[in-house]
């Protein structure tokens, strides 16, 4: 951010609803509008690295939802340790930002099935309200779409996944349903 004053500030995202793979399949955090519950990092959210609730860098000024994506106001602390990986997200060393969270409501959509609101096709497992705890500057981001510096064009991710990847996920899911 510019101007006097937000010399230490930033405008990041954080979430996505790009699809995370997790042992059991899919996850798609929602994006629309109710999904996310952005209060507790409205008042008491820090900015940590890699996860680490030892390594606070800083706080979460404020958190919301722009073209589904989580954005964040985030601000670094001016001690030694926030201002080795201030420097590093500067000079563009330091780019990946991740989340932690919990999930209060999920939807299981099935393979060759679409979730309830027609958006994602299964196999997935939809978090249709969820709540982010903190969030976090990572060396490597579990979601590639989302960082310091990231709009919602540009990341390099290809828009389509190989048939490989879906042949892997359809036998994960067949795999679950025998169990």
């Amino acid at each position: 951010m510019e101007g006097e004053g937000n010399e230490r500030k930033l405008i990041l995202s954080f979430s996505s609803e790009e699809p995370y793979s997790r042992y059991w399949g899919n996850e798609i955090l929602d994006h629309s509008p109710a999904a996310a519950d952005f209060a507790r990092l409205n008042t008491i959210g820090v900015l940590l690295f890699n996860h680490n609730r030892d390594k606070v860098l800083g706080k979460v000024n404020r958190a919301w939802i722009e073209n589904q994506r989580g954005m964040a106001e985030v601000e670094f602390d001016e001690d030694e340790e926030s201002e080795l990986v201030f420097k590093k997200v500067k000079n563009g060393t330091l780019k990946g930002v991740s989340i932690g969270y919990r999930i209060g409501v999920i939807e299981e959509v099935s393979q060759g099935k679409v979730s309830s609101d027609g958006r994602f096709a299964g196999p997935c497992e939809v978090a249709r309200q969820w709540m982010p705890y903190e969030i976090s500057i990572v060396s490597v981001p579990a979601d590639a779409t989302v960082g310091v510096g990231r709009s919602s064009e540009g990341y390099g991710i290809p828009e389509e996944r190989t048939l490989t990847y879906f042949e892997a996920q359809f036998q994960i899911n067949r795999n679950k349903q025998e169990v």
